[in-house]
């Protein structure tokens, strides 16, 4: 084991041993739990508290690793580590050093996700780890998103197993938990094992995410979520390369291989002014959704605010988000939203038959509801969407 290795593992036994203050970060919100009412006691430290082995990598010579979790690739030489700052190669074996790092943890709306479509006005347990594979210039949660486990203050850490993530959710009688705030593609194992443990207890698991996934890891996660939601950062590969160190194609792909595997999901596209925001750029988005995905697949288009790097933009126009608005309905998608923007008609959802409105939202509250079992109560359209939660006999 190498220097470094070891000085990590004593960090992160350290973290759980001290027993700290528990709290999240500022940007994500003032809900916090009180570890004493919260969690179940403390697990010992043994090697359970270890970090995890990589579930989707490939051994090469000379101790090198492929990652082949997400589209980046990285070629990993023993003792460095792959581009999400959490994965270290070591002695030939990659691992990821965030399992069980809780970094923030909260109760949020799920429509503060936003799901629109998914369980309205129910609560999720939401958690995160440090790390990301992409690097947005105007990422919210960029404290967490662009640090290594080991930046994160200990005040801030939690250590918790998958079976104490489930369990709290029990306890509080929530049914969902999101991963979320950074990237949880970079803590896959974690995100799957607490995903894969909670569903034969009746506890859902849903992914906020990038989409900068490959197909096999998405397609063996999607067999544990229930729903997903992407964030759809441009229509325009240079934007991504240039603002995001990324790549469009890789996230359609996601898209069509979540429309293939048949798994709930939902579409954001944060618009910033002058980078993402024309409307040629809109329409084409909205037409390739509608033919490649369906009309059915909500799109939310939100309002950005200055942030991290990109501070010299100005937040978007209220009426830029109105257009896209406009756009998508225009290109025959039946669920556009609009976000950040509220109160505004953009927020409820609209029966794509008869037009009147089935779920009247204002910010993350729902204030009408006019749905039967799924359906319009006044033509009977189906509305997609999961609008019951699946019994645990069914999940198995």
């Amino acid at each position: 084991m190498n220097k470094k290795s070891f000085d990590r593992r004593q960090f992160l036994k350290l973290s759980a041993a001290t027993g700290a203050a528990w709290g999240a970060l500022s940007e994500i919100g003032p809900k916090l739990f009180s570890p004493n009412s919260l969690w179940p006691a403390e697990p010992e430290i043994n090697s359970e508290s270890q970090p995890c082995e990589v579930m989707f990598y490939q051994k090469l010579p000379d101790q090198k690793i492929k990652c082949e979790t997400c589209p980046k690739f990285c070629v990993v030489a023993e003792g460095q580590r792959g581009c999400c700052g959490n994965k270290e190669n070591q002695d030939g074996i990659y691992y990821n050093l965030a399992y069980r790092q809780v970094c923030a943890l909260q109760t949020d709306p799920i429509e503060k996700k936003p799901f629109f479509h998914y369980l309205p006005g129910t609560q999720a347990l939401s958690l995160a780890t440090a790390g990301c594979n992409l690097h947005c210039a105007y990422c919210q949660n960029w404290d967490i998103s662009q640090a290594k486990p080991e930046n994160i203050p200990p005040e801030k850490l939690k250590i918790l197993s998958p079976e104490q993530i489930i369990q709290s959710a029990q306890k509080q009688k929530i049914s969902t938990i999101a991963l979320t705030y950074s990237e949880p593609i970079v803590f896959y194992e974690y995100m799957y094992d607490i995903a894969r443990l909670g569903r034969p207890q009746g506890i859902n698991s849903i992914m906020i995410s990038n989409g900068f996934i490959n197909p096999e890891p998405l397609k063996e996660l999607c067999q544990q979520l229930t729903a997903v939601k992407i964030d759809l950062k441009s229509f325009n590969d240079k934007f991504y390369r240039e603002y995001c160190d990324g790549r469009l194609q890789p996230v359609l792909d996601t898209l069509i291989n979540l429309k293939k595997i048949g798994l709930w999901f939902e579409i954001v596209v944060l618009l910033i002014p002058t980078l993402n925001d024309r409307r040629e750029e809109i329409r084409s988005l909205c037409h390739w959704v509608k033919e490649n995905l369906g009309p059915d697949v909500p799109v939310h288009f939100s309002r950005f605010y200055p942030h991290y790097k990109l501070t010299n933009l100005p937040p978007t126009p209220i009426k830029t988000i109105e257009s896209a608005w406009e756009t998508g309905r225009q290109a025959g998608l039946h669920y556009v939203y609009t976000g950040n923007v509220t109160p505004h008609p953009g927020e409820s959802t609209y029966c794509p038959n008869c037009q009147k409105v089935v779920l009247k939202r204002a910010g993350y509250g729902i204030m009408e509801n006019n749905l039967s079992d799924g359906n319009c109560k006044y033509c009977g359209q189906v509305i997609a969407g999961v609008w019951k939660e699946i019994p645990p006999s069914q999940k198995e």
